[in-house]
């Protein structure tokens, strides 16, 4: 049974996807073909879930599907809560997509991810998790890491010949011990984090509501108090975790690298005065990084520009 997930145009679920996995080797959050597949943990059963788009990106129909795996119905309405949060089909792109619009050095990748949302983890503890292993570390040592976490905690699924793993859940994590972290990759004092982490967060002791509740600069303030997290770490957090897009993590080489590129400033020269033009919508500028990085690798599919559109939408050629 196909369930629709309305969300207003445009809409780019590739490029949403794409910047979620940050590499395609992420896994848990599966690019197949033209689907999102995503192994969900809901009221402690797993959940295999693809989404498609099945109209176009200035006409999206998208819906979803559960591939395998028992879901009450009674678990439908966190179901899709869940895949609107991680796909941001709450956010008006509009805003950014004007204000990028008038960025002349932003223009033409601003057209090119037209309808990409920003993404955000499943869940805090998600965040945390994939947070803390990239913490002065190369991109590609945090993903190895992580993925040795999810395949020795994360609960597996067989479909369809395929192997497939849930992120791990804050309990499994809590109950973990240090050696079996540190086997993953993690340093003795990451585990550590790690698993203090889990804890505040299966305990109740620290839940998102909570920090929903705060303003953004006590969020900060509250997430800094937490061992093992700096400033960068709970920027991302709330970033990737909470949807709070008047966040930019500082000290992100990645993004500070990527988004000079796209820019076109000199290597060293201080973005600051840029992400403060974007005010609010700073953290966009994050997404709008990794996601020209993607295109630039042939992983995202450049939305059709205006004209394209125009010309399709009449039936012109």
């Amino acid at each position: 049974m196909q369930i629709a997930l309305a969300t207003r145009a445009p809409f780019h679920l590739e490029a949403t996807v794409r910047v979620l996995q940050r590499r395609p080797g992420n896994r848990v959050d599966l690019w197949d073909q033209d689907r999102y597949l995503r192994v969900l943990v809901l009221a402690g059963l797993s959940v295999l879930v693809e989404v498609r788009n099945h109209g176009t990106i200035d006409v999206p129909d998208l819906r979803f599907a559960v591939l395998s795996g028992g879901l009450a119905p009674a678990a439908l309405p966190s179901l899709r809560r869940t895949l609107r949060r991680i796909l941001g089909l709450d956010v008006d792109p509009a805003p950014f997509q004007r204000r990028a619009a008038s960025e002349p050095a932003l223009r033409a990748t601003a057209t090119a991810l037209r309808g990409m949302r920003p993404p955000r983890f499943a869940e805090l503890f998600e965040a945390f998790a994939r947070v803390v292993p990239f913490q002065q570390m190369s991109l590609e040592a945090g993903v190895a890491i992580t993925g040795r976490i999810i395949e020795r905690f994360g609960e597996p699924m067989q479909h369809d010949g395929r192997r497939f793993h849930a992120f791990p859940t804050a309990r499994r994590i809590a109950h973990a011990q240090v050696p079996t972290l540190r086997a993953c990759g993690l340093s003795t004092g990451k585990a550590e984090t790690l698993r203090h982490l889990a804890r505040v967060v299966d305990s109740g002791e620290l839940d998102e509501d909570s920090i929903a509740r705060m303003t953004t600069a006590a969020a900060l303030r509250r997430l800094k108090e937490l061992p093992g997290i700096g400033p960068w770490s709970a920027a991302l957090v709330l970033l990737r975790g909470c949807g709070r897009l008047d966040v930019f993590p500082p000290g992100d080489v990645g993004a500070t690298r990527g988004l000079s590129a796209l820019l076109r400033i000199s290597p060293g020269a201080s973005l600051e005065r840029v992400i403060k033009r974007f005010g609010d919508l700073r953290g966009y500028l994050y997404f709008y990084s990794l996601g020209a990085n993607l295109l630039k690798k042939g992983f995202i599919h450049s939305a059709p520009n205006e004209l394209s559109r125009r010309r399709s939408a009449s039936g012109g050629g």
